[in-house]
């Protein structure tokens, strides 16, 4: 049962984390200069804080989604929504800093959002710690909506 629990959250780490590579390539090969170039809000944080950030939010979504699954005995409907809604995480900044589609790039981010607050509610009746562990990256995509918008305004 301990292994299983062990490769499980192996996959789910890798899963999640994928997305993280695959964003974080992408906004590394395209984000200079453009990024540089925009106006931004005086709400945008230094780019240092984005990696500890999002690397401390990814380790809650892979535990959040571990825990609800073997919570929930390993329901399917539930990882099915986890793997969709990384699809818009990732796909986010490949809109953003590839395709430098500002607008596009915040209609992602509402639908990302929307899934969050689904994984979020899904996981309150499941697993409480995936509850909570869902909450610091919900509160921080709303920032980054707000950010997003504050681009296409300034821009």
């Amino acid at each position: 049962m301990l292994k299983n629990k062990f490769i499980s959250f192996i996959l789910f780490a890798v899963a999640t984390y994928s997305a993280s590579f695959i964003g974080g390539i992408s906004t590394m090969s395209a984000k200079e200069p453009w990024y540089s170039s925009l106006n931004k809000s005086f709400l945008t944080p230094p780019d240092w804080v984005f990696a500890p950030v999002w690397t401390t939010l990814y380790l809650f979504m892979t535990i959040a989604i571990w825990s609800a699954w073997h919570k929930n005995r390993k329901n399917l409907n539930i990882v099915l929504i986890y793997f969709i809604h990384l699809l818009f995480n990732t796909t986010w900044s490949i809109v953003f800093f590839v395709f430098h589609n500002i607008p596009l790039a915040l209609i992602n981010l509402f639908i990302l959002i929307m899934f969050i607050i689904i994984l979020t509610v899904k996981f309150k009746h499941i697993s409480i710690l995936s509850y909570y562990l869902m909450i610091p990256y919900l509160l921080w995509s709303c920032y980054a909506l707000i950010l997003n918008a504050t681009l296409l305004y300034l821009n």
